[in-house]
């Protein structure tokens, strides 16, 4: 993207001021954003895997993704992973770059079951090499029929002397191909008679049996079975388990707790989705502002219609409605309250906004703004993934439904 919007980064950082933020947040959204100026390509090539590669040695360097894993023993910037924090990370590079938010996103996600519920040995041999950009994480939990219905997961894991052995495929799988290790959730099975096999097989509609294990890229049995491309290029993947070895030293948490790590994994990195989208709505809005004041028409500018600031205020409006119910979800949970609807909400109402913002950009680019590569249209494709993964739109309105309906139940 073009760097010529820097009032526009410095009107971004307004927020800032807002009472969820600490003097460090302050400090750390500048300090990116100076660096990002500097270091984050503005335009991007047809080879996603070396990009990719090449801004999470980066980030790794300059010392960000330490704010993406947990526990200053194993490298990261915390204890505990800071929600503001990363959510301030992802808005600030995905207003840059969306490939560099992906590849700071990426690490954390798929790291962060490791981060909640790994041992002492499963982070040191792989958390400090996430936060340096030495090693890609990735995180496989969707199956080609099991992606907001994890119930409906097929890929299993039986026991095996000392091992488990994985069979299945997991599906959209972000950095599947490069990744050097992947948290990758099954069912897992003991060794069972036809009876018990087949009572276990009933048990498996829920998701009490689903366990979480770190698969090493490379591991005899997991192959790369075939490389997904989508609008808004980035490595993605299907991968195909057939008889994969994993010692059970590589299991994460206990057997059949899987799910809930997930479950946690996810909640703390929703949110930051809906910050990303932030990024994206804010950088739509920049570039609008720079098209309506610039743009020769009538014997004025855009920028001089009725229409033209109705419409670049109402996109102000939704940018910062969504921020709002953003950064309220990030700093409740670092205050450590449950933010399991404040999160949908967030997801939801950040997504679906930015889209309605980046549209408005693009219309106000006109034919302009349907080519090939030009900012707003590369953000148009970037903004459409984000309304699907790590839960669509529709999923995130049951969320908000059912806890509404369940706090309504219990008062």
């Amino acid at each position: 993207m073009r760097d010529d919007t820097q009032a526009a980064g410095a009107d971004a950082l307004r927020h800032l001021d807002w009472p969820f933020f600490e003097a460090r947040h302050r400090d750390l959204a500048r300090e990116l954003e100076a660096w990002a100026r500097a270091n984050v390509p503005h335009a991007h090539g047809r080879d996603v895997d070396s990009e990719c590669r090449a801004l999470v040695a980066s980030l790794g360097r300059a010392g960000w993704l330490a704010h993406a894993v947990g526990g200053t023993a194993f490298g990261g910037a915390a204890e505990v992973i800071d929600t503001r924090a990363i959510c301030l990370l992802r808005e600030t590079l995905a207003r840059h770059s969306g490939l560099a938010d992906f590849a700071f996103a990426m690490q954390g996600l798929g790291s962060g079951a490791i981060s909640l519920a790994g041992t002492p040995a499963q982070k040191a041999r792989y958390l400090p090499r996430v936060a340096r950009g030495e090693a890609i994480a990735a995180f496989a939990l969707s199956e080609p029929e099991a992606g907001s219905d994890v119930a409906a997961m097929a890929c299993a894991a039986r026991a095996e002397g000392s091992a488990c052995v994985l069979d299945g495929e997991k599906t959209w799988i972000s950095n599947g191909g490069i990744a050097d290790f992947y948290v990758v959730f099954a069912r897992e099975r003991g060794m069972q008679s036809a009876a018990q096999a087949a009572q276990a097989e009933e048990r498996a509609r829920g998701s009490r049996d689903i366990s979480a294990f770190i698969v090493d890229a490379g591991t005899l049995g997991l192959e790369i079975a075939e490389r997904i491309d989508v609008i808004a290029p980035h490595p993605l993947a299907r991968l195909r388990f057939s008889g994969c070895r994993v010692d059970a030293a590589q299991r994460i948490g206990a057997a059949g707790e899987g799910f809930k790590v997930a479950m946690r994994t996810l909640d703390v990195f929703r949110t930051s989705v809906a910050a990303a989208a932030l990024g994206f709505a804010r950088r739509a809005l920049a570039e609008a502002l720079q098209r309506a004041t610039t743009r020769r028409m009538f014997n004025g500018v855009l920028a001089d219609f009725q229409l033209t600031q109705a419409k670049l205020a109402q996109m102000a409006t939704t940018i910062d409605s969504a921020a709002l119910l953003t950064y309220r979800a990030a700093w409740q949970r670092d205050q450590g309250r449950p933010v399991t609807r404040e999160a949908a909400m967030a997801k939801m109402a950040a997504t679906e906004g930015a889209q309605q913002v980046i549209d408005s950009a693009v219309q106000m680019f006109g034919g302009l703004g349907v080519v090939s590569e030009v900012p707003v249209e590369r953000l148009y494709r970037e903004i459409r993934a984000l309304r699907i993964y790590e839960g669509a739109t529709e999923v995130q309105q049951l969320i908000i439904a059912r806890e509404m309906l369940r706090e309504g139940g219990a008062s």
